[in-house]
């Protein structure tokens, strides 16, 4: 596959972050957007080989990632302190192949070792979104593609839509977590909590969750 130059990827007349910027002015949910920087963004987005004109070129172009409700929901952009993790670079690390042989990329993950995924067909429908949820451990086809799942994120009541993994100290606990880090939880939620017993919790890396989730599954 012949690369296409940076200069061909930044799209200048009709940038897709114009767009993600109205979902952010109307979100339900809190949104923060972390910063990208050079070279960082530039490597990115080279890597990806998506134009700025979408959504997903946007965002890995234009931000260093996205803490959503107050970061139980982390969308990958090119990497940032808080969230340091390249959405090409994580994805080869992960399946520890180029990222255009991955059988589907992680655009994102949440607190509890859900992760969101981008199908390039090994999920069944490719191109669209798929999300591994905690508790039964399978893949969930999300009926959508990327750009209204970021949408959708940032619109969701996520009380109802997470409600059942949280617990009452969890924007605190989030709060403490390294982006590169989620609850492993104990007993996990393929189980059900011992009656008037809280679940343990504790941070591990999320490269740790994701082999024993998706990549174990």
């Amino acid at each position: 596959m012949e690369k296409r130059p940076l200069k061909d990827l930044i799209n200048t007349e009709e940038p897709g972050w114009k767009i993600v910027q109205e979902w952010i002015d109307e979100a339900k949910n809190h949104v923060e957007i972390l910063p990208s920087s050079s070279p960082q963004r530039e490597e990115a987005l080279l890597a990806t080989q998506v134009t700025t004109h979408s959504p997903l070129g946007s965002i890995v172009y234009d931000t260093g990632g996205m803490l959503i409700d107050h970061g139980w929901i982390r969308i990958i952009g090119s990497g940032h302190p808080r969230l340091n993790r390249s959405l090409p670079r994580w994805n080869e690390e992960l399946f520890k192949t180029s990222f255009y042989e991955v059988p589907y990329i992680i655009v994102g993950d949440d607190a509890i070792g859900g992760f969101y995924a981008l199908d390039n067909g090994y999920l069944g429908q490719a191109r669209s979104m798929f999300y591994f949820v905690p508790d039964t451990q399978t893949w969930e086809h999300m009926d959508m593609g990327y750009s209204d799942f970021v949408y959708v994120m940032m619109q969701v009541d996520t009380e109802e839509y997470c409600g059942r993994f949280r617990w009452s100290t969890w924007r605190e606990d989030v709060a403490t977590l390294k982006g590169d880090e989620g609850f492993s939880v104990y007993p996990p939620y393929i189980f059900e909590s011992p009656e008037g017993k809280e679940r343990h919790r504790g941070a591990v890396p999320m490269k740790e969750l994701f082999l024993l989730g998706p990549n174990g599954a």
